[in-house]
């Protein structure tokens, strides 16, 4: 379909594409096409945005370390500083967030412009695990702990982790470290939040087997190629059932 190929093709996500097509702002061919579920052979069809064709990019793989304060939109309605404000020097016109981090959360984001990829990696199917170094705002003895790793209810909705453990713990304050397989909306802030603990700091430090590492606030690198092949592994065994 139409809305799938300009997503292959890395020029944008398929919901952006769907927009796109609807505002009759898509040929092929020549033709404009409104159509969404219009079929498209990519080795022959030729597809246009505005007139001008859209060819297959070569892939991109970008890791961040997201500062706190930043949001993970391209454009904040609010006027408010984003997660694109860091990716200087590159052209990030078609890359695209792997998930999200919220305004207060920092570190490992990843970006591509491979959607295919991107959605394979976010599939509650594959469970690409993610690690967090969390900061609460007390100590939190076991039956806490053995709480969270049950999995608690908020709002209705069950949330889990794969682990949760104590890392260090201050005077008034603690680290733990999550891991998650699923990806639900503030997930970890809204487990402690069931036992009125309050997260002060929230820092993903992997995904997969990408690790944040020395990786600067601010900074991002390319994914290696050992990166790039661990994730895909990890995505197929996932699928079959490994």
């Amino acid at each position: 379909m139409l809305p799938r190929a300009l997503s292959k093709l890395g020029f944008c996500s398929r919901t952006q594409a769907e927009a796109l097509v609807a505002e009759g702002r898509v040929s092929v061919g020549g033709r404009v096409v409104r159509d969404l579920t219009a079929w498209v052979d990519l080795s022959s069809d030729t597809i246009a945005v505005d007139g001008k064709r859209v060819a297959a990019e070569a892939k991109q793989y970008f890791v961040l370390n997201k500062p706190r304060g930043l949001v993970t939109t391209r454009h904040d309605p609010e006027g408010r500083a984003t997660v694109f404000d860091c990716l200087k020097g590159i052209d990030a016109v078609h890359l695209s967030p792997v998930g999200r981090l919220d305004k207060a959360s920092e570190g490992i984001l990843l970006f591509t412009n491979d959607t295919e990829f991107a959605q394979a990696l976010l599939d509650p199917e594959t469970h690409v695990p993610k690690t967090y170094h969390v900061q609460i705002d007390r100590q939190i003895d076991e039956a806490g702990l053995e709480t969270l790793r049950r999995g608690v209810t908020h709002d209705g909705e069950l949330l889990s982790a794969r682990r949760v453990n104590p890392l260090r713990a201050g005077e008034r304050n603690a680290w733990l470290e999550f891991e998650l397989e699923e990806g639900k909306n503030r997930q970890i802030r809204r487990m402690l939040e069931t036992l009125d603990i309050e997260v002060l700091r929230l820092v993903r430090i992997a995904f997969g087997n990408v690790q944040l590492g020395t990786l600067a606030k601010g900074e991002f690198r390319a994914l290696t190629a050992a990166e790039l092949d661990d994730l895909r592994v990890s995505v197929a065994q996932k699928r079959a059932g490994v």
